[in-house]
C-alpha cells in the first residue's frame, strides 16, 4: 500500500484485546476432546490391525495431528471438540490455516509433558499437583480455544476494534 506521493505505508497491527478465552474446565474439556479424538483409532488398530496398544497409540498420535489439522481448517473443531462445543480461532476469530493448525497440532505433544506444583489443600496439608498444561500449542500457533457460544462475541469485539481504528490510508504523508 502506498499513498498519493508513492511512500510505501506498512501495516501494523497490535491488538489490545481484552477478552480472556479462558473459561471454567477448559483444560479438562480439551483434554477429554482430544481422548474423544484419539480412543476410536486406537481401538480401529488394536482390533482390526492387530496391532500392539503402544503402536495403536503412536500411530493414533499421527493420524490425529492430521485428522485435527484438516478439521479444524475446514470445521474449525474436531468431533472431540464440536461434542464440548468448542472451537480453534486464529487472532481474527476465524478458523486456522491449514499450516497454522497443522503447527497446533503437532505442537500438542508438548502438553503431554506434565507440570508439578505444590498446592495446599482447605485442611492445610500440603501436595503434589500434577498438572497438564493445554494451552502451550496454541500460546506457539497463535491460535485459541473458545466455547461456540463466546464467538459471536468475540467476533463483534473484534469488529468494534477495528471500526475504532483509523485506515492507513487517512493518514497525511510526513514532510
Amino acid at each position: 500500500m502506498a499513498d498519493k506521493y508513492g511512500h510505501r505505508i506498512f501495516e501494523e497491527y497490535e491488538y489490545d484485546f481484552k477478552y480472556n478465552p479462558y473459561f471454567k474446565n477448559s483444560e479438562t474439556q480439551r483434554l477429554f476432546a482430544k481422548t474423544i479424538d484419539i480412543l476410536p483409532w486406537i481401538l480401529i488398530l488394536i482390533f482390526l490391525f492387530n496391532l500392539t496398544v503402544l503402536q495403536s497409540l503412536l500411530i493414533s498420535i499421527a493420524i490425529v495431528i492430521v485428522y485435527g489439522a484438516i478439521c479444524e481448517t475446514i470445521f474449525g473443531k474436531t468431533l472431540g471438540k464440536k461434542i464440548f462445543r468448542l472451537i480453534v480461532v486464529d487472532d481474527f476469530a476465524h478458523k486456522p490455516s491449514l499450516s497454522r493448525s497443522l503447527k497446533r497440532n503437532i505442537l500438542c505433544l508438548i502438553n503431554l509433558f506434565p507440570t508439578f506444583t505444590d498446592h495446599q489443600d482447605r485442611t492445610g496439608v500440603w501436595k503434589t499437583v500434577m498438572n497438564f498444561n493445554m494451552y502451550l500449542n496454541n500460546k506457539f500457533a497463535k491460535t485459541y480455544i473458545v466455547k461456540e457460544k463466546m464467538l459471536k462475541e468475540i467476533k463483534q469485539m473484534l469488529e468494534e476494534q477495528t471500526a475504532n481504528t483509523q485506515n492507513p490510508s487517512d493518514f497525511a504523508p510526513v514532510n
